[in-house]
């Protein structure tokens, strides 16, 4: 329901990655070539990129077409980076709108797309989300906010980016669920992706790599991902393999920490929610015998 792409190499300007291309990211919002679920994507864009020597990156996203935005030629003929990850959104029927439920969504080092749907979303969240925490945390009440929620806890887990990708996928597919799958991230150094129910391309050449839902010309060097793949990709190596292959890689210790994790975010919100419980039980209390002295304050 999106196109995605995200690049890695020397310095280059946002323009030169997202407009220049005659069939790029910019013009894939209302004309898109190879995308199999929808025809526009006008719900909504965003942009991230690295800073030289700042390994969080920036955002610039809006709620609005990205042709519709008077100021987003300037900022992309002069804003550089070596790491970029970008995405159009056509917008899930039932989904939030505004710039909050365009990706790139981001976390510490992170910056995530997301290409597809969760099924049933949002009533089908609940039996995927370990945490009630998880849905409350949502930066935009939408089904890639969620899923990149349950990346985000296996990356922060020290999980690698594709085992996070395929871990989530993985879950949702085991927990009954199903949607089409097709993630994105970066953490500015390495790009990791996947391929279910969408289309997925990558290009190297002279030092970097794009890797994006379609080509953005018809120079010659794309290489398609098949369906139920993942990749990951620097400058210098792409490597694509069946998501099948990923899963007895996933990491015990990883595993562990994520659930201890959960453990204790769950546990800390009991506590907290004890806390405020007590409190207002000894204010309750305060506030009684106060009041049978006969002591008003004003």
């Amino acid at each position: 329901m999106c196109r995605h792409l995200a690049y890695l190499g020397p310095p280059a300007t946002l323009r030169s990655v997202l407009i220049d291309p005659p069939h790029g990211l910019y013009r894939q919002a209302w004309a898109p070539r190879r995308q199999r679920h929808g025809t526009v994507n006008a719900d909504g864009f965003g942009i991230g990129w690295y800073a030289e020597g700042d390994p969080v990156p920036a955002r610039y996203r809006r709620g609005q077409p990205i042709w519709g935005d008077p100021s987003l030629p300037d900022l992309a003929r002069v804003t550089r980076s070596t790491a970029v990850l970008a995405a159009v959104r056509d917008a899930t029927p039932g989904t939030a709108v505004g710039e909050q439920a365009a990706a790139p969504f981001a976390s510490d080092q992170w910056l995530f797309s997301h290409n597809g749907r969760l099924e049933g979303w949002p009533d089908s969240a609940a039996a995927h989300a370990p945490a009630a925490r998880t849905l409350l945390s949502l930066e935009a009440m939408v089904d890639s906010a969620f899923l990149w929620a349950l990346v985000l806890e296996w990356l922060q887990a020290g999980a690698a980016m594709d085992t996070a990708l395929a871990a989530t996928i993985t879950a949702i597919e085991a927990g009954g669920g199903g949607g089409r799958f097709n993630f994105l991230v970066t953490d500015g150094t390495s790009i990791a992706a996947t391929a279910w129910g969408d289309t997925l391309w990558y290009r190297r050449s002279a030092g970097s790599v794009v890797v994006a839902s379609e080509p953005g010309e018809d120079q010659p060097g794309w290489t398609e991902v098949p369906d139920r793949h993942s990749l990951t990709a620097t400058p210098s190596l792409v490597s694509v393999r069946p998501l099948a292959a990923e899963v007895p890689g996933f990491n015990a210790a990883a595993r562990a920490q994520r659930a201890r994790r959960v453990h204790q975010t769950d546990r800390s919100d009991r506590t907290d929610r004890t806390d405020r419980t007590d409190r207002t039980d000894r204010t309750d209390r305060t506030d009684n015998d106060v009041s049978n002295e006969g002591i008003v304050t004003r």
